[in-house]
């Protein structure tokens, strides 16, 4: 009971070709290689970009911590 044999994959077969046709079931198999090639080249530039990463056009710059401005501020409020 509710198991599938094989005429009732070949009847769902030929329901699916009838209704898509041969034309457009090979259609979707080639787009779906194409596809896949696309994802494949995509994570192999990823890759190749990962581990060539590029360098910035401008070193990074730095700026020097004043620590005088806070303690300036602190020593201006006189408890009284």
């Amino acid at each position: 009971m509710g198991g599938a044999s094989i005429w009732h994959w070949i009847v769902v077969g030929l329901l699916v070709v009838l209704l898509f046709g041969r034309g457009k079931i090979s259609d979707m198999m080639g787009d779906v290689a194409k596809g896949i090639k696309a994802f494949k080249k995509g994570m192999a530039e990823e890759d190749t970009n990962a581990a060539n990463p590029a360098q910035p056009s401008e070193p990074v710059r730095t700026l020097d911590h004043q620590s005088t401005s806070t303690t300036s501020a602190t020593s201006d409020h006189k408890v009284g």
